[in-house]
């Protein structure tokens, strides 16, 4: 999933996909462990979503805090 489709969601939405995409990496992980994993590029697939929905729910917590401040001031 890419950032563009990822803004497009609402923060729980991302928030939910989130925890969605990591519970799908800590499984492919365990699968990597044991030595059943086939397709070692979603790994990597999943580290970067991982990244995208944390820079984005990040970038939401920032504005947010942003606007509070600047009403408050």
């Amino acid at each position: 999933m890419n950032a563009q489709e990822i803004r497009t969601l609402s923060t729980d939405e991302v928030k939910a996909r989130l925890s969605d995409v990591e519970e799908e990496f800590f499984n492919l992980r365990a699968q990597f462990t044991i030595g059943q994993l086939e397709n070692f590029n979603r790994l990597t697939e999943l580290k970067r979503d991982i990244a995208r929905f944390k820079t984005i729910v990040g970038e939401r917590e920032r504005e947010l805090g942003a606007e509070a401040a600047t009403s408050e001031g």
